[in-house]
């Protein structure tokens, strides 16, 4: 198997790339390391690159209807105060929950599921 080929980051669609890495750096205590104009942003955390383009007519994506979506995970030690903290980011917690006492589902600002999984329940 070839060895070139490496991990590098994933990339989400959006209205605002600054704005989405500033959410994601401030949920993850990351930072922003790029931004151009309405076409590009990065940011990076512990363990993790994302980075954000800027798309002109973007449509969120919906949850749970589009099934074959990509969406982040981030484990935590505490769902509820992880809650709390990426609900006065900006996320918006949904209504369909399929395992509420193992892990939630949010939208960020622009609309991208990711949830929120408790470390410990990861075998």
């Amino acid at each position: 198997m070839s060895t070139g080929i490496r991990y590098s980051s994933t990339t989400l669609a959006c209205p605002s790339p600054g704005a989405l890495a500033s959410f994601y750096a401030t949920i993850t205590g990351g930072e922003v390391t790029f931004v151009h104009d309405d076409e590009w942003a990065t940011m990076r955390c512990e363990g993790a690159r994302l980075e954000f383009m800027g798309v002109s007519g973007y449509q969120a994506p919906r949850w749970p209807e589009d099934s074959a979506l990509v969406h982040i995970d981030f484990f935590v030690d505490d769902l509820e105060t992880a809650a709390t903290r990426v609900v006065a980011a900006g996320a918006r917690r949904y209504e369909h929950q399929p395992n509420a006492a193992h892990c939630l589902v949010f939208a960020d600002p622009a609309g991208h599921p990711f949830c929120l999984t408790l470390i410990d329940e990861v075998g």
